[in-house]
């Protein structure tokens, strides 16, 4: 099997904790260059370092936010007019707030399809173009299983996501003819910042203790565990390599089987 990725350039969104960085330590142990993403300069420079250099390559990130998605836009286009096409992208950006849809505001909407749909839509917009060039793409949006089945309490990112989901499967559609593939990754259940910040809400408005809540979580899954960021990460990274070459337009969860749905 091909998981061999030198030579490729891999951009990675919300790289400085959780999925994100876990993408960014796999991607660059099979052999790609890596451009981290996000809006803290000391993590990123900090996550720099403990990336791997098998092939002797070389990584780099970019400073900005998904929130600002013109702003960040424009700084990846410099970068890649200066340092050549990205064959990689990995859209990862942390998820709304919990709570009904009913409930949210107008803003709380508007900043999540900033946050995900349009930043997503403009950082591809920027690295298609070299991937043509290159006859070689790979897009992985990073979702979440509510795209197959709703989660409660989480209004807001089961809406944006479900809209992430649908732009995915347009853009494969159109891509697929020059050798650039869209897939998405859906993860369930996963330890990181994120997880905690939904368990301890859950337990505040619950009265259940912050155990109850993650042992409830991990019960879900037929494995009885929340997923780790490198499992999650180890999917990404199998669909950036050229073993998956034809697989295109789907979205595979990563949840342990907690999914109900087929």
């Amino acid at each position: 099997m091909d998981l061999n990725l030198s030579g490729r350039t891999a951009v990675v969104c919300g790289s400085t904790q959780g999925i994100g960085k876990a993408a960014a330590l796999e991607l660059a142990q099979l052999g790609a260059s890596v451009v981290l993403v996000a809006r803290n300069q000391e993590k990123l420079e900090a996550v720099l370092q403990e990336l791997p250099t098998p092939n002797n390559q070389k990584h780099s990130f970019i400073l900005g936010d998904s929130g600002k998605p013109e702003e960040l836009q424009s700084k990846l286009k410099a970068y890649l007019e200066e340092n050549g096409p990205a064959h990689i992208l990995v859209n990862n950006t942390g998820g709304p707030a919990g709570g009904q849809a009913i409930d949210a505001l107008l803003e709380e909407y508007v900043s999540a399809f900033t946050n995900h749909l349009l930043c997503n839509h403009l950082l591809a917009q920027e690295v298609v173009a070299g991937m043509k060039e290159e006859k070689f793409g790979r897009i992985i949006n990073v979702i979440s299983t509510s795209v197959k089945q709703p989660l409660n309490n989480l209004g807001v990112s089961n809406t944006v996501r479900g809209a992430v989901a649908n732009w995915s499967k347009t853009l494969a559609n159109e891509l697929g003819q020059f050798n650039i593939t869209v897939n998405n990754v859906l993860p369930g259940a996963t330890n990181t910042v994120r997880l905690q910040s939904i368990i301890e809400n859950k337990a505040s408005k619950t009265g259940k203790s912050v155990e109850e809540v993650t042992n409830m979580m991990a019960s879900a899954s037929p494995m009885k565990r929340v997923a780790e960021a490198h499992e999650i990460a180890n999917a990404i990274a199998f669909l950036a390599s050229p073993a998956a070459s034809y697989i295109n337009g789907i979205n595979i969860p990563v949840d342990g089987g907690r999914t109900g749905c087929l």
